[in-house]
């Protein structure tokens, strides 16, 4: 009681003090089971079965499902950008994703969290990869470039510059030390990661490469373009062992010719120094589009592509043991024809000349239920493919097919539908307990429960543009595009009753206050009022069911957009397509007042509680305030960068909010017409949003196929730290947009460094700054102090200790320096150093030599000391006072990096002979185990026979 009573003064306060503003902040998100911007892939959950969890991108967050189950196991959250592209590691415990922004995360799978984040691209994340160890990751993106991250230091490696458009596809060749990369500039470039120089750039496509694969080992390399054909590509390593074996002479004698080759211009066979790529042929597809998706499976033992349509085909990739045995057959086949038609004459042995279709041929081709958008498959060692597809409807799907079979079929084992719409949800309503919420779309209607989120019903239905719960949400009402009004039973789930009221769409729909009936306004310039009524249901006898019945029709000129009633019930507004709004009597139908002043159509309107304001929202971006008492216009206000798609009042308020096509639910006071506060989430066009009859939910749905729920906290809103926060949002932005900083010396080439300035940088490098200062001002008062207790010849009381200092536990000022450090990010470290003037270099060397001395944190150090050499060498070799210090630091972090090889090298060698310890134990324990099982084995089939001879 004490509790609530508290509870109650503090939201007193808070309203009183803020004029009863209190924040909504993002509650869930749901409806959507996979976005259209990234691609799905089958990941392993705890050492689970393979194949039965996908991930798919969901808006900004990634979900897990269990296709077995069609539930959602594991929620991998991300912040505000949208997710692009997924890549699950090469030993399943991890999953690399990447972000509309150019950001990378990696998420452990065992609990959700992600550790490492890298941030060096400027634009979308279109592609991932990791080696096959799993220690590095490649990513490519819509700015052109490939960045490299190692993930164990956590840090970026180098940027590869050279492609002119969005990177589709990267590929390592592990035996080489190789990448390959294919671009929309319709370049495929191989890069020598040993010097990160691109040695080879192939030509052989006439528009964009949009995805690729490597077969046969690493021999074999297959590309897919705009067209329907497959491009086979033969590759070949051209060994350094055969130039190994050349006299010395002979080496210097061609490595000047190919100086005085390359003075005179580039020569043809310069590309082919590292490896050869010719092209061996092309497979033709089904599909006459470009290619979406191009995959193969661990071994590369089969590959799947799709197109944008509804298609996938399969292909198998043979073994050269099956190719042989193939070739050996048509061989004797021709041998076999050859002697039926030589009559008695001796000719030439029959040549058998191998093609591409001997090598790939085509499995099978499985048809989707929609478009596909993207797709993943997994064979298993028994020859049981199983495929994953992320369609463009919100569903997924699974197939299995037999690749052993020699005519096999796909078999559709699971379908994702029950947690989303197929279609964009164009209208939401709340139930009177705040308890449920309706979703309707072009094919179904949805009810949610809003605590669980779960589907309660889902019920087939007409393209739905209106709906509402009857009085007691037991039934439900849908305007439709077709201009009917269906009602349905939750109960039943089932269809009531189909009632034509409009000859064109049914825009608009409103439950009178008296909650007697509802009134409708179509395209067919009419307004029509309708009665609710129970009448016996004749298919199940005396029960009854809900109807409406026609009671009156109000014509107008035009198409009637959005109609409401007034909650005293005696006006009627009707927005029509001439831009105005029309104020009728509800009683009469007599016109009461006309609002004009919108430049284009009104697409939504409501009336606060006390039936005192109207607010209107128009496709020309602006809201207006009107007084419904003479019909002026109050105030009228920028609302959206776009069109103003729905506006509702937030129960007995003058608050309310709107939703735009530029993405954004904006809250409004309508008393001092200022702008509250923003919701941001949405990543596409925000259709329509419902408010609960108790004001404290908001659900929102979007052309992102995702409803978004909304909750008011008690944290109130003061609206000068409100448009502070968004100035300081503004300028962070700018600061990160700046231009990136130059390393002093260093030319634009192929090879960058990996990292980008950032906000999350700018502020690291404030911190070392800041750090740097406080050591510089210690160490000028512990100087000070010095000297003022040798002019008095007694030892005098210490100067007072920084608050900072002690907030870290009384640590001295050069320790604090390195605790700051420490704190940066790894992958931001080199970046934020790249930021730092040079006139804090001289005190960092000198910390990093104490540092050194004391082997302190001696990796990190060495990493920032390189880096720090690296890029300001000029100034540092020319500045007589940092000789010392330099020579200093020479000589400690050799000794200090000898004594870490060393303890790295004992602890190896000393892992090494435990692992060789254990594995023989478990040799021993295995075969022992072995024969123990043999022996039991041994006595059950003698108790067998023994029981068949006493029967005999």
């Amino acid at each position: 009681m004490l509790v609530r009573k508290a509870n109650h003064m503090y939201l007193r306060l808070a309203m009183g003090l803020t004029k009863q503003y209190l924040r909504y902040v993002a509650s869930a998100v749901f409806g959507v089971i996979g976005s259209q911007k990234s691609n799905i892939a089958f990941v392993t959950i705890r050492s689970g079965e393979k194949g039965r969890y996908v991930a798919v991108g969901a808006c900004e967050h990634v979900f897990i499902w269990d296709v077995r189950k069609a539930e959602k196991v594991l929620i991998l959250e991300g912040k505000k950008h949208e997710v692009t592209y997924l890549c699950p590691s090469p030993d399943g415990v991890h999953i690399a994703v990447g972000y509309e922004d150019g950001g990378v995360r990696i998420f452990s799978l065992l609990n959700g969290e992600s550790n490492i984040s890298f941030n060096g691209h400027k634009s979308a994340v279109t592609v991932i990869k990791y080696d096959a160890l799993g220690a590095r990751l490649v990513t490519g993106s819509r700015d052109t470039d490939v960045i490299v991250w190692d993930i164990i230091n956590e840090s970026g490696l180098y940027r590869l510059k050279g492609h002119k458009d969005a990177i589709t596809q990267v590929l390592f060749l592990e035996n080489k030390n190789l990448l390959i990369t294919s671009s929309k500039d319709s370049f495929v470039k191989w890069w020598d990661l040993g010097t990160q120089h691109c040695f080879k750039t192939m030509v052989g496509h006439r528009s964009e490469v949009w995805g690729m694969v490597v077969l046969n080992q690493e021999n074999r390399l297959l590309t897919g373009s705009a067209d329907s054909e497959l491009r086979a590509w033969d590759i070949e390593y051209i060994e350094e062992g055969k130039a190994a074996g050349e006299p010395h002479e002979k080496k210097v004698k061609s490595l000047l010719e190919d100086e005085e080759e390359e003075e005179e211009g580039p020569d043809e066979d310069s590309e082919e120094r590292i490896v050869s790529c010719q092209k061996a042929g092309s497979i033709l597809r089904e599909s006459r589009d470009r290619i979406v998706s191009l995959v193969t499976d661990a071994k590369a033992k089969v590959v799947a592509c799709h197109g944008l349509e509804a298609t996938l085909e399969v292909f198998t990739v043979f073994s050269e043991e099956e190719i042989q045995k193939k070739m050996d057959r048509k061989l004797k086949k021709a041998k076999k024809k050859a002697r039926s038609q030589e009559g008695g004459e001796t000719e030439p042995e029959p040549i058998v000349e191998r093609k591409l279709t001997d090598e790939i041929q085509k499995l099978a081709s499985i048809k989707a239920s929609a478009k596909i958008r993207s797709m993943d498959c997994l064979l298993s060692p028994n020859g049981e493919m199983k495929i994953a597809l992320l369609l463009q409807n919100n569903t997924v799907e699974t197939f299995t097919i037999m690749t052993t079979e020699k005519n096999p079929t796909g078999t559709k084992t699971s379908r994702l539908t029950l947690s989303g719409h197929r279609t964009d949800v164009r209208t939401l309503a709340f139930s009177s307990d705040n308890i449920a919420i309706l979703s309707a779309s072009g094919e179904t209607v949805k009810v949610w429960n809003r605590s669980t989120l779960q589907v309660i019903r889902t019920i087939e239905c007409e393209y739905a543009l209106c709906s509402l719960f009857v009085p007691g949400d037991r039934q439900i009402i849908l305007g439709t595009k077709s201009g009917k009004i269906q009602i349905f039973d939750l109960a039943s789930a089932s269809l009531l009753e189909t009632t034509d009221a409009h000859e064109g769409a049914l825009w608009s729909m409103c439950l009178s206050p008296d909650q007697r009936g509802i009134v409708t306004g179509g395209a067919d310039k009419t307004v029509k009022f309708w009665d609710f009524e129970l009448i016996k249901d004749q298919d199940s006898g005396n029960n009854k069911r809900l109807t409406v019945n026609h009671m009156r029709t109000l014509q107008l000129d035009e198409d009637v957009l959005c109609v409401r009633y007034s909650p005293d019930q005696r006006l009627l507004a009707v927005s029509l397509l001439d831009c105005t709004v029309k104020i009728f009597y509800t009683d009469t139908l007599k016109f009461f007042l006309s609002l004009y002043g919108h430049k284009l159509p009104v697409l939504c309107l409501d009336i606060s509680h006390d039936s005192t304001l109207i607010a209107t929202g128009s496709a020309d971006r602006n809201v207006k305030i009107w007084g419904l008492d003479f019909g002026d216009c109050h105030r009228s206000m920028f609302a959206h960068d776009d069109s103003v798609m729905f506006l509702q009042f937030v129960p007995k308020t003058h608050l309310f909010f709107t939703a735009g096509k530029d993405r954004k639910i904006k809250q409004w006071d309508a008393d001092k017409f200022e702008h509250i506060q923003t919701l941001e989430g949405h990543h596409r066009e925000v259709w329509c949003l419902a408010i609960s009859p108790s004001g404290d939910y908001i659900v929102t749905s979007s052309h992102d196929k995702s409803l978004r729920l909304w909750d008011r906290t008690r944290e109130p809103i003061i609206l000068e730290e409100e448009r502070e926060m968004e100035r300081e949002a503004e300028f962070e932005e700018s600061l990160a947009k700046g231009d990136e900083p130059v390393v002093p010396g260093e030319t634009k080439g192929e090879a960058e460094h990996a990292g980008k300035k950032s906000v999350e940088t700018v502020k690291a490098a404030e911190r070392i700054m800041e750090s740097i200062e406080l050591y510089r001002e210690e160490s000028k008062q512990l100087e000070e102090h010095r000297l003022a207790c040798e002019a008095a010849g007694k030892k005098l009381p210490p100067p007072r200790i920084n608050p900072i200092l002690m907030a870290f536990g009384n640590i001295s000022p050069s320790r604090y320096v390195l605790e700051v450090i420490k704190k940066v990010r790894s992958s931001e470290l080199e970046v934020s150093l790249l930021v730092l003037p040079f006139h804090y270099v001289p005190d960092l060397l000198q910390l990093f030599n104490s540092y050194v001395k004391q082997g302190l944190e001696v990796e990190l150090v060495c990493r920032c000391l390189f880096f720090l050499l690296r890029v300001h060498f000029g100034q540092i070799t020319s500045n007589q006072m940092l000789l010392t210090a330099i020579d200093e630091l020479r000589t400690n972090t050799i000794s200090k990096v000898r004594e870490i090889k060393d303890v790295l090298g004992f602890n190896s060698a000393g892992l090494q002979f435990l692992q060789r310890e254990i594995e023989s134990k478990e040799d021993v324990m295995f075969f022992a185990d072995a024969t123990g099982r043999f022996e039991q084995t041994k006595r059950k089939r003698k108790k067998r026979e023994r029981a068949v001879l006493t029967l005999t």
